[in-house]
């Protein structure tokens, strides 16, 4: 069977990729905006985005940050954004030990992702 993409040609437009991947009629899960959403799921993740795009922190720096954020919700958060290669962990030795959170070079490039999502909001529709 011949995949639905081959044999059409694609015109692009600003926000229309020309990817197979663009092409599909349900959200999938390999589809790269699926993936993006789903790392910047949850309320709070991207304000913590927002802090570590400054550069890294500890838990408490973050915590001091966002005062009206819960620690579980924020430790729920960095975990989740750990999972997707967003958030780098590092666990530094003493007593008491601290860890300390930094966006990876992936999580880094969420930079204009978030720009381009505050421009478009701030937009009057």
């Amino acid at each position: 069977m011949t995949h639905q993409t081959v044999g059409h040609r694609h015109t692009t437009s600003p926000g229309l990729p020309d990817d197979p991947r663009a092409a599909v009629t349900v959200p999938t899960p390999s589809c790269p905006v699926e993936i993006t959403l789903a790392a910047l799921r949850g309320r709070w993740t991207t304000l913590v985005i927002r802090e570590l795009l400054q550069g890294g922190r500890t838990f408490t720096e973050l915590r001091q940050a966002l005062p009206a954020l819960s620690d579980k919700v924020l430790s729920d958060r960095l975990a989740q954004l750990a999972e997707a290669g967003v958030v780098d962990r590092r666990r530094e030795p003493g007593w008491p030990s601290r860890t300390h959170y930094g966006l990876t070079p992936h999580g880094r490039r969420l930079g204009p992702v978030l720009q381009a999502l505050w421009d478009w909001g701030a937009r009057p529709s």
